[in-house]
């Protein structure tokens, strides 16, 4: 798991928000948030058109800062945007909270 202390330097943002990916692990979020987004690359599919690995199950949730999943925010969906349209609201509003 990637800790606030851990990341130095520039993200790529996505909404506002950095956006790390170690391995088939991508975390979204401000690690100095209460809450960010945790998402797991369980399954991938390669792209004939384009000759790379798509993903195509990814397993979503919102974790504290500690690391502990934030109970009815878990999901395993079917594509990485698939996972952000659930995810971004759901760490909106466990920020809020």
């Amino acid at each position: 798991m990637i800790t606030a202390n851990g990341i130095k330097g520039k993200f790529v943002t996505y909404k506002g928000l950095p956006l790390v990916r170690q391995d088939n692990e991508i975390y979204y979020g401000d690690l100095s948030d209460k809450h960010y987004l945790f998402m797991m690359i369980m399954g991938s599919v390669k792209s004939e058109k384009f000759g790379i690995e798509i993903p195509n199950k990814v397993m979503i949730q919102v974790l504290t800062q500690d690391g502990r999943p934030v109970a009815g925010m878990q999901k395993v969906v079917s594509s990485l945007s698939e996972a952000f349209e659930y995810g971004c609201p759901w760490l909106e509003r466990a920020n809020r909270e």
